[in-house]
Order: structure tokens, then C-alpha cells, then sequence
């Protein structure tokens, strides 16, 4: 039986762990090859490491394993100049390019707004905003080109369709994704381009286990993981503490397929119901 993605080819940054890798073995699994970057170095002031060489090559190894090819390259979202080489290239293998997931993300230091330094925000507002305009640049002639239409979809996060205090700088890049999303969403409609953005609560990768990320839900220094998730709990309807990357590669797969075939300018919450509380 085919997949739902048989013969598609789809663009995924961040690709080489947590929710990118994730993204892509679960269209791979319905039939789509992937073009897939990272950046594959140490991110100034993240409170986790940053993913690998060897990280990549895993997510290469799995996709290969589904029987689908994998274009993997190092690129970083804040070069437009490199990030259009990487799909370019990634294009001229795999011969199209019909679903674009623009995952990459980081998270770095917390602090109130007024205490945030220049090079704090900056370096978030690059790579999680302006490094999701840029992937859209570089990818949307490739779909055009196609005349077939597609699918783009832009991670943004529960921070992008509610306020947190502390995280102003990350706030202010994911809600801005959702104007970006809106936007494309209505330029690209005449090439049955559709655009969605994916807002996950809480999802089990390095990029909230850490002890930043615990200390800010629980409000003091020094928590435990299972501090953190008692107080994620509080802040998610479902009995749960956090989603699984799955659960986010899952709406992406739905989004990309003909099962939204007419799902355009929508920000989808995987949250388990954060978005009530």
C-alpha cells in the first residue's frame, strides 16, 4: 500500500535529533525522501548541547532504513546564502520539492525582559524567526517550479499564541512566525501552496530537559526533572506532562498530506489542552 507522501520529496531543518529527526523517519515512513540540515554546532547561551555530526548521521541511518533516500547536509538557518545551497542541492538529487518543515529552533537563556542583553535577542530573533523566513525563501521556488502545489509548515510553539514571562525574546519569534504563516498563506494560495504553523506545548527533547527549563516552570533553582513535570502538569489539561516529538511529526503529517488538502492559515496547538489554562 502506498503512504500517504509516495513520491514526495519534503525540506525539514533541525533534522538531526529530537522533533526533526523525528519529522523526518515519520514521513519517510509514508513515502516521502527527505532533504534534511542542521547546524551541527555548540548554540551561544542554550542551556543544552548542541546536535552533531553523528546525531545527523543516525537521523540519515533511519531514514535509509525505511527504504527512503535522505539528502543530509550542515547548514545554518541564518545563512540564507548556505541554507539555499543545501536545498538546492538536495533538490537536484531528489528531483522536487513538494513539503517544507521549518523546524529549526533554539532556546537559550531565560531572564525578565529588561534584563535580556542585546546578543540574547538578537541570536533569537535570527534563528527563530528570520531562520524561518529564510527557509521558506529558498524553498518556495522549488515548489512553485513544480506547479503541483504543497505544503509548508512552520514550527512555532504554545509561546506563539500566549505570553510567558521571562522569554520575551522567544515569545516575540514565535509569534511572529504565525504572521509569517499568515502571510505566505495568502501569496502562495494561487499556486494551491498551503501554509500552517504547528504549536507544540512541552515536548520530551533536550531542548526542555534541562535544568533551565526546570527551574523556570517551577520557579526555583535547582529542580529535578520530576519538579518539572508536577509543575508541567499544572499548566496541561490532559493528565500528562509533557507530548512526545511523534505526536508534533503526526500533525505535520497530516498537514502535508491531501488529508488537509484544504487547510491553509491555520496555527494548529499540539498541547494537550495548555492552550485552556
Amino acid at each position: 500500500m502506498a503512504g500517504r507522501l509516495e513520491g514526495k520529496v519534503a525540506f525539514i531543518t533541525g533534522a538531526a535529533r529530537g522533533q526533526g529527526r523525528s519529522h523526518a523517519i515519520r514521513l519517510a515512513q509514508e513515502g516521502a525522501d527527505i532533504i534534511g540540515i542542521d547546524l551541527l554546532e555548540p548554540i551561544p547561551g542554550a542551556p543544552y548541547d548542541g546536535a552533531t555530526q553523528a546525531d545527523l548521521d543516525e537521523t540519515v541511518r533511519q531514514v535509509e532504513a525505511l527504504d527512503r533516500r535522505i539528502v543530509a547536509t550542515k547548514a545554518d538557518v541564518r545563512d540564507f546564502d548556505g541554507l539555499k545551497a543545501a536545498v538546492d542541492a538536495g533538490v537536484a538529487e531528489l528531483g522536487r520539492l513538494d513539503i517544507v518543515s521549518a523546524n529549526a529552533g533554539i532556546s537559550t537563556q531565560m531572564a525578565p525582559t529588561s534584563q535580556l542583553d542585546e546578543a540574547m535577542w538578537q541570536n533569537m530573533i535570527d534563528t527563530n524567526l528570520t531562520g524561518v523566513w529564510h527557509t521558506t525563501k529558498a524553498a518556495i521556488p522549488h515548489i512553485q517550479a513544480g506547479g503541483r502545489g504543497g505544503s509548508i509548515v512552520l514550527t512555532s510553539s504554545e509561546a506563539g499564541i500566549r505570553g510567558y514571562g521571562n522569554i520575551a525574546h522567544y515569545v516575540s519569534a514565535k509569534h511572529g512566525v504565525v504572521g509569517l504563516m499568515r502571510t505566505l498563506a495568502i501569496e502562495l494560495a494561487p499556486d494551491s501552496i498551503r501554509v500552517n504553523s504547528i504549536h507544540p506545548t512541552q515536548v520530551d527533547t533536550p531542548m526542555i530537559q534541562n535544568t533551565a527549563t526546570y527551574d523556570l516552570f517551577t520557579g526555583k533553582a535547582g529542580s529535578t526533572k520530576e519538579e518539572f513535570a508536577a509543575a508541567s502538569r499544572g499548566v496541561i489539561a490532559l493528565p500528562i506532562p509533557w507530548v512526545e516529538a511523534v505526536d508534533i511529526s503526526n500533525a505535520l503529517l497530516f498537514l502535508a498530506s491531501d488529508e488537509a488538502r484544504y487547510i491553509t492559515g491555520v496555527p494548529l496547538p499540539v498541547d494537550g489542552g495548555n492552550f485552556l489554562l
